[in-house]
């Protein structure tokens, strides 16, 4: 019989407490606005809700589109084992920051604005309808798995059709939206520390999104392997981790001879917490990892490219935290730290994410041997009504 109510673990019990504590924040956010619930002021507006939900789940979701273009744009096809994990990931991952979003907005309630009054000249409006657009269009990459798990033939077949326009509008909306984020700095050069104001903020952004994208294709398969007990597709994965550095690197360096143009090196040397931060970052998210994965026997073996994969993402969480907080500290004048209530929020968030991600990964065809199966079940069904079996 099959068991309705799921087994109460250790980690159930906390990811059901995260998700009271974030209702609950929830409740005092919508009903006492911003100031009940956050600790945001006029001299700084921008916190956790921007920096973690929206910035971190943005640049996360690139492997998305990265993994699109290199199967069905570049059509390397041993990688589309890893597509449809990353389209899921990606697609979740846009709909969080829209609800991220949603609590960060002064009034929620008027984010319909951006398709009626336009303002094309705002870094803003051009943000607000990439995620409109790029979530419409991983909305569409997705659909063809929920076509296929209830056999919807004809349209899965006109998806397949209209599936590479798709999926190119989608590479060059989230190639304009990741960079676009970075372009929301550059309005602030007086109020940011120099170690992280660039005028190529955009491009280390996608840089930087790109590569961490890649390893969060990694992160995800390991631990859906772990959940589903199946393998995973280690040769591929430990390349794509191998790229995944090897671009993050790449960005580095262009970020050091931008020090260098700049006359920014002495920074690097000024002892200081905002210099410490910064070493953290580029050595946990870059450095180190790329040390380990450049090493084929450590590439090669799983619990190493995890691990791996673990620190390019905490690197990248840091960097986007350090731009969007750390380096406002000195210039808006006012500390901040985020609420208890911004932290259940984020953390709520990011349980349900999870909670969706397993959920769809074990009722649709998600991973390569259920799309083989799927596949291999339609094809038997065609037959079947066809009078050939």
């Amino acid at each position: 019989m099959k068991q309705i109510i799921p087994k109460i673990t250790f980690w159930r019990v906390v990811a059901v407490i995260i998700v009271v504590a974030g209702l609950y924040s929830t409740y005092l956010r919508f009903t006492g606005g911003l100031g009940a619930s956050t600790n945001l002021s006029d001299e700084f507006p921008w916190g956790l809700w921007i920096g973690f939900d929206i910035l971190v789940g943005v640049g996360l979701a690139a492997g998305g589109f990265t993994i699109c273009a290199i199967t069905h744009i570049f059509n390397i096809e041993k990688y589309k084992p890893l597509a449809r994990p990353a389209i899921l990931t990606a697609f979740l991952g846009y709909l969080l920051v829209i609800f991220g979003l949603m609590y960060d907005l002064g009034k929620p309630y008027n984010i319909w604005h951006a398709i009626i009054y336009w303002n094309p000249r705002s870094v803003m409006f051009e943000v607000a309808w990439c995620v409109m657009l790029y979530t419409t269009v991983l909305f569409l990459e997705f659909l063809p798995i929920a076509l296929e798990k209830f056999r919807l033939k004809k349209l899965l077949a006109f998806m397949k059709k209209v599936g590479i326009p798709i999926m190119i509008t989608g590479v060059i909306l989230s190639t304009l939206h990741q960079s676009s984020l970075g372009s929301l700095f550059l309005i602030v050069p007086q109020k940011m520390y120099p170690l992280w104001y660039s005028g190529l903020l955009p491009v280390f952004f996608f840089i930087s999104a790109v590569g961490a994208g890649l390893t969060m294709v990694i992160f995800e398969a390991y631990l859906s392997a772990r959940a589903f007990n199946k393998g995973i597709e280690a040769d591929l994965l430990s390349r794509i981790g191998l790229y995944g550095v090897i671009i993050l690197m790449l960005g580095l360096i262009i970020k050091l001879i931008d020090f260098a143009l700049t006359d920014k090196i002495h920074l690097l040397f000024t002892i200081n917490n905002y210099t410490l931060l910064f070493y953290l970052e580029i050595l946990v998210g870059t450095i180190v990892p790329f040390g380990l994965l450049i090493q084929k026997r450590i590439r090669e073996n799983r619990r190493w490219l995890y691990a791996s994969a673990i620190m390019v993402i905490s690197g990248f969480l840091l960097n986007r935290l350090n731009v969007s907080i750390t380096s406002i500290t000195p210039g808006a004048g006012v500390s901040y730290f985020p609420s208890i209530y911004e932290i259940s929020v984020t953390l709520m968030l990011v349980t349900l994410g999870m909670w969706a991600f397993k959920f769809i990964a074990k009722n649709f065809p998600v991973f390569a041997s259920e799309v083989h199966f799927e596949n291999h079940n339609l094809k038997y069904s065609e037959k079947l009504s066809e009078g050939k079996i």
